[in-house]
């Protein structure tokens, strides 16, 4: 067995879809299944083009976002390693209902759609994986949803700063210090705002000592006061 192949079987064994799916399902996809290297900048699909297939990041990262008519964007979620990504075209055979585009050099697993469909018929419990992978996406939109109906800016960056920290930063104690890069463009669009209008809340946040601007990284001194800022409870689930 090539190396190249126990990649893409490793790849595939670790995504949440096919965990658990069993061996003779999982082999054609495993052979069906090519790696790609895609460069930063560069849109893995447009809104409205066909579906071609479904795809695991294995290294990088990939941004899903949506644009009004007047080109502003919104991003709806930043995929990373063992993320999969496209499953709703990938079963209705619809339009693409969002845009993808590599933030930074991102190693992708392809899977065409006639490999996907095939290991559904030869394993029903994929079925299962990807009915509870499309509720969890419904469940990220509702509450994207939610904060646009029912919060103001403030209390939205807040809670995008916070939830970031969960994948993005070292938690010591109730602190968060970034170890990604996220510019005032990047928060604006995951907001569906205006640059501007990000840098005047994150001025107030840091005002207010919530927020650290250094060396073009961003850190958190207070986390359970920033969740107080956003309106949610301080569990934190992921340290201290």
């Amino acid at each position: 067995m090539s190396a190249l192949r126990d990649e893409r079987e490793s790849v595939l064994r670790k995504c949440y879809l096919f965990e658990g799916l069993a061996p003779e399902s999982l082999a054609p996809l495993v052979e069906a299944s090519a790696i790609r290297v895609i460069e930063p900048g560069t849109q893995v699909f447009a809104a409205g083009d066909p579906v071609d297939g479904l795809r695991i990041v294995i290294s990088g990262q990939v941004r899903l976002w949506i644009a009004d008519r007047e080109g502003r964007q919104l991003t709806l979620h930043l995929a990373e390693a063992g993320e999969s990504f496209g499953e709703i075209a990938l079963l209705d055979k619809l339009p693409r209902t969002a845009a993808a585009t590599a933030s930074e050099t991102t190693r992708c697993l392809l899977l065409p759609v006639s490999a996907v469909e095939t290991a559904i018929v030869a394993d029903p419990a994929l079925s299962r994986h990807l009915i509870l992978s499309l509720c969890a996406i419904l469940r990220r939109n509702v509450d994207t949803i939610s904060g646009f109906a029912f919060s103001g800016l403030d209390a939205r960056l807040a809670r995008r700063l916070y939830d970031l920290a969960q994948d993005h930063a070292r938690i010591t104690g109730e602190a968060a210090q970034f170890t990604r890069r996220f510019s005032q463009t990047d928060l604006a669009q995951s907001l569906g705002v205006t640059r501007e209008a990000v840098n005047k809340k994150l001025r107030a946040l840091e005002h207010d000592g919530l927020v650290l601007r250094k060396g073009g990284l961003l850190s958190l001194p207070n986390l359970p006061e920033l969740a107080t800022r956003a309106g949610i409870e301080s569990s934190l689930p992921f340290g201290g």
